[in-house]
C-alpha cells in the first residue's frame, strides 16, 4: 500500500513538473522553441502533410514517423524518417533526418521565462532538386543550422528562429545554374493557451491557439516566400498532443511544389524513462 501512494506521488510530482517547465502555449506545430522537453523522456510522433501540387494538381501526402529524446535540461535529439509520393507516382522512403537543440540561455520567473537555444540539424533525402524552394522535411539532403529565442508571457508565448540551410540533393545536369543551394529560414510564432483557464488537474485538455510565419530567402538566386500557418491543438492528459494547422503562401517569387498544405500530427510522450547513469 505504501509503495503505490510512492509511485503515485512520484507520477504527480513528475506530472507536475512537466506542467511548469514546458507551457502548453510553446508546444508550436511547425516549429520548434527553446525549451526543451522534459528530460529522462521519449516522445513518439507521427505527422501527415498534405499538399495539391501546383502544375499537376494532384494531392499528393508525406507521412512522418519520429523519435524525441530528451537527455537532459539543456540538450534533446530527434530522429525521423518520411515516406511520400511527391516525387513518384506511389507511396515511397524518401529521407531520414537527425536533429539536436541545446539551450544556453534561461531566464526563468514566476508565469513568464525567456530562453534560447541552438541548433543544427542534417538530412539524407532521395530526392532530387526541382524546385526553389529547399527544405529537409524529406525534399533535399543538406544540413541546417541556427538559433532560437522564446519568450513567454503568462498565457501568451512568442518564438522567433533563424537558420541557414544548405543542400546538397543532385540537381539536373543541364539546369544545376537555374536553382539555389543556400538559403537563409527564418520564422516568428505566436501560441496562446485558451484553455483551461485554470489548472486543477493535469488531466484537464488543454486547447492551445497558434499563428506562425515562416520565410526562406536564398542567398544564391535571391528568390523568396513568406508563409502563415494558424493551427490548433489539443494535449490530453498532459501527455498526448493533437496538431491540426493550415500553411498557405502570402508572397514570394519562388517556383515551389505547393503554396499551400494541410498538416494533421499525434505525439505521446513517455515520461522518466531514459535512466541517469551515477
Amino acid at each position: 500500500m505504501i509503495h503505490c501512494i510512492k509511485k503515485r506521488i512520484l507520477l504527480l510530482a513528475i506530472l507536475c513538473a512537466v506542467m511548469c517547465s514546458i507551457k502548453a502555449q510553446e508546444l508550436y506545430v511547425y516549429t520548434e522553441p527553446a525549451s526543451n522537453m522534459p528530460a529522462h523522456s521519449i516522445s513518439a510522433k507521427a505527422t501527415v502533410k498534405f499538399i495539391k501540387e501546383v502544375q499537376s494538381g494532384r494531392i499528393q501526402q508525406r507521412y512522418t514517423p519520429e523519435i524525441m529524446l530528451g537527455l537532459n535540461k539543456n540538450w534533446m535529439v530527434h530522429g525521423l524518417v518520411s515516406f511520400s509520393n511527391m516525387y513518384s507516382d506511389k507511396l515511397k522512403w524518401e529521407s531520414v533526418k537527425t536533429y539536436a537543440k541545446y539551450r544556453f540561455l534561461s531566464n526563468d520567473e514566476v508565469h513568464r521565462h525567456f530562453r534560447m537555444a541552438a541548433f543544427a540539424e542534417s538530412s539524407y533525402s532521395s530526392n532530387g532538386v526541382l524546385y526553389d524552394e529547399l527544405t529537409l522535411e524529406g525534399d533535399h539532403s543538406g544540413i541546417q543550422g541556427g538559433f532560437i529565442a522564446t519568450q513567454l508571457l503568462n498565457k501568451l508565448a512568442v518564438s522567433s528562429t533563424v537558420s541557414y540551410l544548405k543542400v546538397f540533393s543532385r540537381k539536373p545536369k543541364f539546369l544545376s545554374d537555374s536553382y539555389p543551394y543556400e538559403a537563409f529560414n527564418y520564422s516568428l510564432s505566436a501560441g496562446y493557451l485558451v484553455l483551461p483557464v485554470n489548472y486543477t488537474s493535469f488531466k484537464q485538455t488543454n486547447l492551445n491557439l497558434y499563428a506562425e510565419l515562416l520565410g526562406q530567402q536564398t542567398l544564391d538566386l535571391k528568390r523568396h516566400f513568406i508563409d502563415i500557418a494558424p493551427a490548433i491543438q489539443l494535449i490530453f492528459n498532459s501527455a498526448s498532443k493533437l496538431n491540426i494547422g493550415y500553411r498557405f503562401q502570402l508572397n514570394g517569387n519562388m517556383q515551389r511544389m505547393a503554396e499551400q498544405s494541410w498538416l494533421i500530427g499525434f505525439e505521446r510522450t513517455f515520461l522518466d524513462v531514459i535512466k541517469n547513469k551515477r
